[in-house]
């Protein structure tokens, strides 16, 4: 599997944009994350691994394409709603997926064209197929498309990545903002950079953001974490 790719002329930009930056590169070292070239199977991944474990997405990929052998947007229209459903996915997300394979088998959706848009043009196309949201279609914009300049408001860990190496309560839309000017335009690297950070690459580091009492966490978050 491929990783993506990015070098010393990126990294070294990073750095004389910004010190804590610059010093969390150097001390994480290279960050490899694989991606997938192809859009179809990209998109396929992403819905399937909505809402689980990367472990239960692995699996149930696994599944599908022992199942399916080439996983082909032919294939999956001909496994139908049951035989996806078999694969230990839900209903909806099986529709999902049957629906996107269908508007690429009749043309109504062109890999091709999309693959070709600039990135907010693309975000908007991915985020008409059902089950795909603006994270969701940033994300296939990184890890298949390979564009150099993501940074997901909406990701949690990037905005967890951010508390710890700049010391913020909160990452407020503006002080993204600034951020995302700041690293751009190799905001996807950096992407990578915080990602490593929020998991705890950089011994010593630690999330600013306010804990909250135990007893007034609401019941939902408790059960997330347990």
């Amino acid at each position: 599997m491929a990783c993506f790719e990015y070098g010393e002329t990126e990294l070294a930009y990073l750095r004389s944009r910004d010190a804590r930056l610059a010093e969390a590169i150097d001390a994480i070292g290279h960050v490899e994350r694989e991606v997938d070239g192809d859009l179809f199977s990209s998109v396929m991944h992403h819905i399937i691994g909505q809402q689980i474990s990367t472990k239960a997405q692995a699996t149930i990929w696994a599944r599908m394409c022992g199942r399916l052998g080439e996983v082909t947007p032919a294939s999956v229209l001909a496994c139908g709603r049951d035989g996806l459903q078999g694969l230990g996915m839900t209903f909806r997300k099986a529709d999902y997926l049957l629906d996107f394979a269908e508007r690429v088998e009749s043309g109504a959706f062109d890999l091709d064209a999309v693959a070709a848009m600039s990135d907010e043009d693309a975000i908007a196309a991915l985020s008409q197929l059902k089950g795909i949201g603006r994270w969701t279609a940033e994300m296939i914009l990184l890890f298949c498309l390979q564009r150099p300049d993501v940074l997901a408001y909406d990701d949690l860990a990037i905005q967890r990545g951010m508390r710890m190496l700049y010391h913020h309560r909160k990452i407020t839309p503006q002080l993204f903002a600034k951020y995302r000017r700041r690293y751009s335009p190799y905001g996807s690297v950096a992407s990578l950079y915080l990602w490593a950070i929020a998991g705890g690459a950089v011994p010593g580091m630690r999330d600013w953001a306010p804990r909250r009492p135990a007893a007034s966490t609401p019941r939902r978050d408790r059960e997330a974490r347990a």
